[in-house]
């Protein structure tokens, strides 16, 4: 493939990517780049063959209103109208009940009521959504406009595995479903049949917007270490995220898991999964992980800290030496708070190293 040599008419801003009402990042600049960035994610993931160093603002998120999940979780991100105080918490798509809490600006399930105290009772308690019958179409036409966005627009799943059986088991039931013998085959059939209604909630997300990535929530740790083994994590949980995860590059869908914790002892069960992307939190050694399984998985890494008074020079050697040290294998640079002088010097540094690879 011919190199494209790095020209600074790049950063010049030629336009602004469209956000969701409710953003993390509301200003998302659209520079004069020679493809468009989310060409240049596709090939990252497909063959390296990457122009500059992905970062997280190349992928948008979209968390409809169409799933109840987003509304309990206090978590709407689409071009609808911002979510009330009062309209945040209550019921998720099973009808378990979540309370907002201001002060962590998200919401908890209703603690103390948990639907399950066996994961054998799901059979008979548990009521799954009617998929078909969700405001698709209504979601569509209120966020058509992402169809011609040049970014990554995804879809969001709050609730994975683990954390659903969380929220009809509370936190100790669940780990102990996990291990139980006399509750595992349940909570295979659980986890069986929540992944099919993933994936048929996805399938609807291609129909109405054409998305190509899927982020789905499931916390797998906590600071320091995971909530359960490497085996129980292949054993439980992994087949489910590899079905999901099947169906969505089936149909050309990047996937992302979104899994708070230090989950560093989980990466290979990640990969099993099929899993595309993972960033992970700051607490995990990203370089440890990338010499180890860089190859195989893009990894997020935060990009440098650097003071508010920092020069130019001190930004352009930061950005060069977090390129180098991250070229050999495409990640992607976790610039969600990071300046925009960092992030022009991150993309420039990455265009110049790449091109001479």
């Amino acid at each position: 493939m011919t190199k494209i040599p790095y020209s600074n008419d790049e950063l010049k801003i030629v336009g602004e990517f469209l956000n969701t009402t409710v953003s993390f990042v509301p200003y998302t600049p659209i520079y004069n780049t020679p493809i468009t960035v989310a060409e240049n994610l596709t090939r990252a993931l497909k063959d390296g063959s990457h122009l500059w160093m992905p970062t997280t603002s190349d992928i948008l998120n979209i968390e409809s209103r169409a799933n109840k999940d987003h509304i309990a979780r206090a978590e709407i991100r689409d071009l609808g109208p911002a979510q009330p105080e009062e309209e945040k918490g209550g019921p998720d798509l099973f009808g378990i009940e979540w309370v907002y809490v201001p002060v962590a600006g998200g919401s908890m399930v209703k603690p103390g009521t948990p639907l399950l105290d066996d994961a054998g009772e799901w059979y008979d308690k548990v009521v799954f959504p009617d998929v078909d019958a969700m405001a698709w179409e209504e979601a569509g036409v209120l966020n058509a406009p992402f169809r011609n966005e040049k970014r990554i627009i995804g879809c969001c799943f709050q609730n994975g595995m683990f954390e659903r059986l969380i929220s009809f088991m509370d936190f100790e039931g669940a780990l102990i479903a996990l291990i139980d013998d006399e509750q595992k085959d349940a909570v295979h059939d659980l986890f069986a049949k929540l992944a099919d209604m993933y994936i048929a909630m996805i399938q609807k997300y291609i129909d109405i917007l054409d998305v190509k990535e899927v982020l789905f929530h499931d916390d797998w740790g906590s600071q320091r270490a995971p909530f359960f083994s490497l085996d129980v994590c292949r054993e439980m949980v992994v087949p489910y995220i590899r079905k999901i995860s099947d169906f969505c590059h089936e149909k050309g869908l990047i996937f992302q898991l979104h899994s708070c914790g230090c989950n560093e002892l989980l990466v290979p069960a990640m990969i099993e999964a099929g899993v595309d992307i993972w960033c992970g939190q700051p607490m995990n050694n990203k370089a440890m992980l990338y010499e180890k399984y860089g190859k195989d998985i893009m990894l997020g890494v935060e990009v440098p800290v650097l003071p508010e008074d920092a020069s130019d020079d001190e930004i352009e050697d930061a950005a060069k030496k977090f390129v180098e040290a991250y070229s050999e294998y495409p990640i992607m640079a976790v610039t969600r708070f990071a300046s925009q002088k960092l992030v022009e010097a991150i993309y420039r540094q990455s265009r110049i190293i790449l091109a001479e690879k």
